[in-house]
């Protein structure tokens, strides 16, 4: 009983000594900002640890840009995209042009990368195609299919196998077909 007793205070202190330390001292406190714009009016930024492990929880980034001839966009925080964990995108933000774009990340981390990034407008999308048919429908078939060959190829097989009993059953009776008490 003694030892667990002090099994248990000292699972209980190294978890206290652990959780000051918090997510940033688990990864030496930094972190690698990849900065770069979406193909529009927007920056995408992908976030790890320094030493290549993937966040686990998300960060508030911070995004300021500099355009030429004095344009300027933020301070914006960015939120983190639906592309996986450390993936974070601003949306339009930028005018088309060339920008220094910037990226903060707050303490504890205190880590701040930038980039070149070329906004342009964005592209309307295509115009919408007619759907392909569903499956199994045929193209010009109205819809109908393959369920006519189905039918019919069924009605043919049952046809048949009725016929191979009858043709049977007429050239070898069974002994139902024999009088009571004869063998034959």
């Amino acid at each position: 009983m003694r030892i667990f007793r002090f099994l248990a205070a000292a699972l209980a202190v190294a978890c206290l000594v652990a959780l000051p330390a918090g997510p940033a001292a688990a990864h030496n406190g930094k972190l690698k900002l990849t900065v770069a714009g979406d193909g529009a009016g927007g920056v995408t930024v992908q976030a790890v640890h320094a030493d290549g492990h993937r966040l686990d929880q998300p960060v508030l980034l911070t995004l300021t840009a500099e355009g030429e001839g004095g344009r300027t966009a933020g301070p914006v925080q960015i939120e983190p995209a639906g592309e996986g964990q450390g993936f974070y995108s601003s949306g339009p933000l930028l005018s088309p042009g060339d920008w220094r774009v910037t990226v903060k990340a707050p303490a504890p981390y205190l880590t701040m990368a930038s980039a070149q990034v070329q906004a342009r407008p964005a592209q309307s999308p295509p115009p919408a195609a007619a759907a392909p048919p569903a499956a199994g429908e045929a193209a010009g078939d109205g819809g109908i299919g393959r369920w006519p060959w189905l039918a019919g190829g069924l009605a043919v097989a049952v046809a048949g196998v009725a016929l191979l009993l009858w043709r049977r059953r007429r050239t070898h009776p069974g002994p139902a077909d024999h009088p009571a008490g004869l063998s034959g």
